[in-house]
């Protein structure tokens, strides 16, 4: 998977400019979305897990068939590879 292409705290796709989130400046963050990262600063203080737990349900919901723990099972392998998450 391209890193680039997903917000790099919950693993959102990132199509377009609209999606990515903002610096202090204005200007836009290619790393993170919207939702994750505004004005310079991540918009939630959480840990990992609690991230996977507020995205399993979003996800499991956009992709028929595939249950809440199923997808917690994915974002527990995808999300220690992306960058707000990985471990130096």
């Amino acid at each position: 998977m391209d890193q680039g292409k997903f917000c790099q705290s919950c693993g959102m796709p990132l199509t377009g400019p609209e999606l990515c989130g903002t610096e202090a400046d204005g200007g836009k963050n290619a790393d993170y979305c919207l939702y994750c990262y505004r004005n310079g600063a991540f918009a939630q203080d959480c840990t990992m897990e609690e991230m996977i737990d507020f995205c399993a349900t979003i996800y499991a919901r956009e992709m028929p068939g595939l249950s809440k723990d199923a997808a917690r099972a994915q974002m527990r392998v995808f999300f220690p590879q992306l960058k707000r998450w990985k471990r130096p």
